[in-house]
């Protein structure tokens, strides 16, 4: 579904990512996992053409989407949740949505949204600002879903939110991969990654060092802790 091969993107001089291979088969969940500073955000922004690539592929069901333009990705059938959520505090938890809905939404509609986020539908009529930072991202989510998108990327959906909210999120994420929308996940919580993932992956300096299904990574957990994760 989603396939990035040999993805190279500078700041300036400073090379960030450096040549990324990764790939996510329709219907899964990849998680990429790797400390602050190591490109993850960067990968994401790169692939949604928020960041212009300098080098390499980026495919989506088979197409060349590299270096397209954001509002083409978003066509295309991709959604961005970005880190910090960056939902609009002076609109409605409705008008949140409904910015995003290009056209009538078919599988993700408004009611059918406050289904999967019963909080929202309860607070609809409050501004962003008035929300809590788990409803926060619940609504980021939502406004990404009503696009009906084919591929979701999630950067860093569980920061800074209780663990009680960290399960109801893992429940959300589990719940669009088994109606087939198809996540690439950046996280900082391994933890949830593992709860979540078809495919574990490390990022280090801009690389993508190591992949594994989650059986394989919990056997390898504390090597690969110590080795990429830890300060």
């Amino acid at each position: 579904m989603l396939r990035i091969a040999g993805l190279n993107t500078h700041y300036g001089a400073s090379h960030v990512l450096q040549g990324v291979d990764l790939e996510v088969p329709e219907g899964s969940i990849g998680a990429v996992l790797g400390r602050n500073g190591v490109g993850k955000s960067t990968m994401m922004k790169t692939v949604m053409g928020l960041v212009r690539p300098s080098g390499g592929e980026v495919e989506l069901e088979g197409h060349n989407i590299f270096g397209w333009a954001p509002h083409r990705v978003a066509r295309a059938g991709v959604a961005y949740v970005p880190e910090g959520r960056l939902i609009f505090p002076d609109l409605t938890v409705v008008e949140n949505i409904k910015v995003a809905e290009r056209k009538p939404a078919k599988d993700w509609p408004v009611d059918r949204l406050f289904e999967v986020f019963p909080s929202l539908r309860e607070r609809q009529g409050n501004r962003g600002s008035q929300l809590s930072g788990g409803e926060q991202q619940m609504l980021a989510i939502a406004r990404a879903l009503v696009s009906d998108p084919k591929v979701m990327l999630l950067d860093e959906p569980s920061q800074g939110l209780a663990p009680l909210v960290v399960r109801e999120l893992a429940n959300v994420i589990r719940r669009m991969r088994q109606e087939g929308v198809t996540i690439l996940l950046v996280e900082q919580n391994m933890k949830l990654a593992e709860a979540v993932a078809n495919r574990l992956h490390v990022m280090v300096k801009g690389k993508v060092v190591y992949s594994a299904d989650p059986e394989r990574f919990r056997d390898e957990e504390a090597e690969i802790r110590s080795r990429y994760l830890t300060v």
